[in-house]
C-alpha cells in the first residue's frame, strides 16, 4: 500500500511517523505498512487509486476543481487497464463524470467503464471527532458501472464497520455529500439569526433555546462561528450546479449569508462590551483565545475568527492571538496579528474565546480578571464559560 502526495514536507512528516492531523495518532502512522512517497510512479503497482484532494471555492464562491483535474491527469499518466480510480473529494453533482473522468481518459488514452473502473465515495470523517472516524460512519459508494459499484462495496466493506450504502448513481452520491453539510449550515444559520434577533430584543439566546428545547421534537443546535473547509464551502457546490440547471436555491444562499455575517456580529458585541467598560476603542487591547476553525484541531484554513479580527482592527483595536494547537508562524501569516507563545493576559482590556479548546477549560479566569485592565471584557462566542464570566465580574457577552 502506498500513500502519494506532491508535498515533500508532508511525506517526510508521515515517513517520520507523525500524524499531521492528530486524528489517528502517531502510533497508527508509524505502525502502518504504508509506503509514503512523492513518486507518482508508485501508482503503477496499485490495483485501486483513491484520490482525495481539496476542493475549495474561488473568490466568486464558485467551485474550484483545479486540483481534482490535475490529480486525474497525474493518475492518468500511470493508469493501467483493469485499475479502479475512486474520487473521495467533495464535488458538485456531475463533476466526477464531467471533469474527473475526461481528464483520466485524455491522459491515459483509455476508456472509463471499459478499460478501467471509476467510482465516487465521499469522505465523511469529522476532524477532531474520535467517535466518528472512518470505521464507524456509513460509507456511501457509487460506480460508473454496476461491476465497479460491487467492487467498491466489497472494498470499503472490509474497512468500515458501520456498513456501506450503495447509491444508484455517482451523481446521487455527489449530491448526498453536499446535502449533508448544507443541511447543517442551514440549521446553524437558523440559530445564528435567532442569536442576532435576541441580541436586538434584549433576550438571552441560550435561555430561549433551553426553553424551546424542552419540546420532544426540538432539534438542538447552538449559535457559533462556522468555519472550516466543508460546511462553509459545500453549499456553494450545490448552489452552483443548481443554478447551472436553471434553479437558484435562495434558502441555501441566505443561510450562507447569515453565517458569514456572524463574525461581524461577534466583533460588534465585543466593541459594545468595550464601550460599556469605558474603554477607548483605539487604545483597547483584545486577546483572542482559539484561532483554529473548531475545538482541538490545528487547522486554521477558512477559520471564521479571521472576520472577527479584521472587524476589530477596523476600529483600531489591537488584537493578539493564542492557540495551543495551530502553528504560531502560520497564524501570524494568516491573521496578520501578534501571536503569543505562552498565554499572558496582563493589561488586556478584553478576551474573545473564539474556539473553546479543551485546554481552556479550567483556566483561572478569576486571576485573569485581576491581571487584566479594570472592568475586563469576556466575549464567549460559544457560551462555554458563562459561570466564569459572571462569577468574576467580567463584562460578559455570548452569542
Amino acid at each position: 500500500m502506498w500513500g502519494f502526495d506532491v508535498d515533500p514536507e508532508k511525506v517526510a512528516t508521515l515517513e517520520a511517523g507523525h500524524d499531521p492531523t492528530g486524528d489517528i495518532g502517531d502510533a497508527t502512522i508509524s505502525e502502518s505498512e504504508i509506503t509514503f512517497t512523492t513518486d507518482a510512479g508508485a501508482m503503477t503497482e496499485a490495483n485501486t487509486v483513491i484520490v482525495a484532494v481539496p476542493t475549495p471555492v474561488d473568490d466568486l464562491e464558485k467551485p474550484d476543481l483545479g486540483l481534482v483535474e490535475q490529480a486525474a491527469k497525474t493518475v492518468g499518466e500511470h493508469l493501467r487497464p483493469e485499475m479502479t480510480v475512486i474520487l473521495e473529494s467533495t464535488v458538485y453533482p456531475g463533476a466526477t463524470r464531467e471533469i474527473f473522468v475526461p481528464a483520466l481518459e485524455r491522459t491515459s488514452k483509455l476508456q472509463a467503464g471499459e478499460d478501467f473502473g471509476v467510482g465516487y465515495s465521499p469522505e465523511r470523517v469529522v476532524p477532531g471527532d474520535t467517535d466518528h472516524g472512518l470505521r464507524n460512519v456509513v460509507k456511501i459508494v457509487s460506480g460508473l458501472t454496476d461491476e465497479t459499484l460491487d467492487d467498491l462495496a466489497n472494498l470499503y466493506g472490509t474497512i468500515v464497520n458501520a456498513g456501506v450504502h450503495c447509491a444508484p448513481t455517482i451523481e446521487t452520491a455527489e449530491a448526498a455529500k453536499c446535502v449533508e453539510n448544507t443541511q447543517r449550515d442551514l440549521n446553524i444559520a437558523l440559530v445564528n439569526e435567532l442569536a442576532v434577533a435576541c441580541d436586538h430584543l434584549g433576550l438571552d439566546t441560550q435561555a430561549v433555546l433551553e426553553a424551546a428545547g424542552t419540546k420532544w421534537n426540538f432539534h438542538d443546535y447552538r449559535p457559533g462561528l462556522v468555519g472550516g473547509h466543508c460546511i462553509p464551502v459545500d453549499p456553494f457546490y450545490l448552489i452552483y450546479e443548481s443554478e447551472q440547471n436553471g434553479f437558484a436555491p435562495e434558502l441555501i444562499q441566505k443561510a450562507r449569508e447569515v453565517n458569514e455575517y456572524v463574525p461581524t456580529h461577534v466583533a460588534n458585541m465585543t466593541i459594545k462590551a468595550l464601550n460599556e467598560a469605558g474603554n477607548v476603542l483605539q487604545d483597547s487591547r483584545v486577546l483572542v483565545l482559539g484561532l483554529s476553525y473548531k475545538p482541538d484541531v490545528e487547522d486554521i484554513r477558512t477559520s471564521a475568527i479571521s472576520g472577527v479580527i479584521d472587524e476589530l482592527q477596523e476600529f483600531g483595536i489591537e488584537v493578539v492571538g493564542f492557540d495551543p494547537h495551530a502553528a504560531n508562524s502560520a497564524m501570524r501569516e494568516a491573521f496578520g496579528i501578534t501571536v503569543q507563545e505562552e498565554l499572558e493576559v496582563d493589561k488586556f482590556d478584553g478576551i474573545v474565546v473564539g474556539t473553546p479548546h479543551s485546554e481552556f477549560h479550567g483556566l483561572p479566569f478569576g486571576d485573569f480578571a485581576i491581571e487584566m485592565s479594570d472592568d475586563p471584557v469576556l466575549v464567549d462566542v460559544d457560551g462555554m464559560f458563562e459561570n466564569e464570566g459572571q462569577e468574576n465580574d467580567f463584562v460578559y457577552r455570548r452569542l
